[in-house]
């Protein structure tokens, strides 16, 4: 039974004491392993990534500034290549895509997905071997497509009936053949927020599976001369932490896959179960090891394989955030910090930083919960509630929404956000005409700028008015 107020919740009895799973911590200076990238820890307060000291970080490059731990990053993508070995890993370039970031991919051993004209550029920047990407989207255009297939992408993902026949057109006119996998939604409700659930079958991806309509792609990408079948793709969501959902997705996806082989005659080599595995942003996360998710998911399909009576396809997984979001954390400087008393004596402690809704949406767009941790000292001072808010013209322009912090946190202090490498420099915006932070990579004590921070005159080299 919920508790109200006139004056609003934030004024009701317990409103101000946070989540039931934020506990005061007995150190407010420590970190919590799980949250962080695998080099970062705290060295007489400071904190310290990839041996470099974030302060030291700042007083070079000043903040907000995201700091990408690369040993991090390039030991999370091998652990998706060996955990899932026989497998093809897409990295996901929408949760962060970078021209050096690109090359790790590669380096790795991992295959690239994108889905975008812009992400495909920096592929190539990149001197990603077309082969190895894979070409998404639900609205690819015309010009989009035929650059796709003229430079020799390995597969094209279609996701509409009016995208199979600009493919077989495209296809056609270059007198080349293009790999094609079918996204089919197959009705699985998964365990995660409403904008990022994508297997349910009323949302824009993919043909549905009971409608009839992913029988019919299948047709029709088969009889198109230009076009090749590899297989079915399916993804269910993203943050997801176990096999559950796969277990009823793959089940529905491998009887279309033999339905076709029975109706049509074809076995397709192929299928993408997708990913979208979920990382640990606060305590109350529990993220899976990819060896287990691997072990778990091979079962499951093997299973229905058996029962189907049909040979296992090859196998391929998108991991999505889980490769890059823990080898981020965001820095920022504390500006104001500002203790707001309500009704009864309840106070809330806002601590306002020099960055906010322009390079982190997440939050304000899906109720993203983050933790925090001062960067730069040590402090003896009790932990007190705080909320973590941006510099923006937004109320909801929250950066972290409930973290004990020390009681003496104070104007020029250095504050880090950890789990920051998927979608927050990726959906980074000019709000306010805010200038997008540096991506800096660090490893073995050096730094260098992979991405640099915006200036005012790249704002302003758009504006033909000036």
């Amino acid at each position: 039974m919920s508790t109200t107020h006139e004056a609003g919740w934030a004024h009701a009895p317990g409103a101000l004491r946070g989540p039931a799973w934020l506990s005061p911590p007995q150190d407010p200076n420590a970190l919590v392993p799980l949250l962080w990238s695998s080099t970062a820890h705290k060295r007489d307060g400071d904190l310290v990534v990839g041996g470099v000291a974030v302060a030291d970080l700042v007083a070079e490059h000043n903040t907000p500034a995201y700091v990408l731990d690369e040993d991090d990053f390039r030991a999370r993508a091998r652990a998706f290549r060996d955990g899932f070995a026989g497998y093809d890993v897409y990295y996901a370039a929408k949760a962060f895509i970078s021209v050096a970031v690109a090359r790790w991919v590669v380096e790795e051993g991992l295959h690239l997905d994108v889905c975008s004209n812009g992400e495909l550029t920096v592929a190539l920047r990149a001197e990603v071997d077309p082969a190895r990407i894979e070409y998404h989207g639900n609205n690819k255009t015309h010009p989009e497509l035929r650059r796709a297939v003229a430079v020799g992408v390995g597969r094209v993902v279609v996701d509409s009936f009016v995208e199979i026949e600009r493919l077989a057109q495209i296809s056609a006119e270059l007198d080349t053949t293009q790999g094609v996998m079918i996204r089919v939604t197959p009705g699985v409700e998964a365990h995660t927020h409403e904008y990022i659930a994508t297997a349910h079958e009323d949302q824009k991806f993919g043909f549905s599976i009971t409608s009839g309509d992913a029988l019919e792609a299948v047709r029709r990408v088969h009889d198109a001369p230009g076009l090749e079948l590899l297989g079915l793709h399916c993804h269910i969501g993203s943050q997801i932490f176990d096999s559950s959902g796969f277990e009823i997705a793959a089940k529905r996806v491998l009887r279309l896959h033999a339905r076709v082989a029975d109706e049509l005659g074809v076995t397709m080599p192929e299928m993408d179960l997708g990913g979208g595995f979920g990382i640990a942003y606060t305590t109350q996360d529990d993220p899976s090891d990819p060896a287990r998710l691997a072990s778990e998911m091979t079962a499951i399909v093997e299973h229905e394989c058996r029962g189907l009576g049909i040979a296992v396809p090859r196998l391929s997984i998108e991991p999505g955030r889980a490769i890059v979001g823990p080898s981020v954390c965001t820095v920022y400087t504390v500006g104001t910090v500002k203790p707001v008393t309500l009704d009864g004596g309840a106070v809330r402690t806002y601590v306002s930083v020099d960055g906010g809704m322009s390079d982190n949406i997440r939050t304000a767009l899906y109720d993203a919960d983050y933790s925090c941790t001062i960067a730069a000292r040590a402090s003896q001072a009790p932990p007190v509630l705080a909320r973590v808010v941006g510099k923006h013209c937004e109320a909801g322009d929250i950066v972290v929404r409930d973290e004990f912090l020390p009681g003496d946190i104070a104007p020029g202090d250095l504050l880090a956000v950890p789990g920051t490498g998927a979608y927050c420099r990726s959906m980074a915006s000019n709000y306010n005409h805010a200038l997008r932070p540096p991506v800096i990579a660090v490893r073995d004590g050096r730094a260098r700028i992979l991405v640099r921070r915006e200036t005012e005159d790249d704002l302003l080299a758009t504006d033909v008015g000036v």
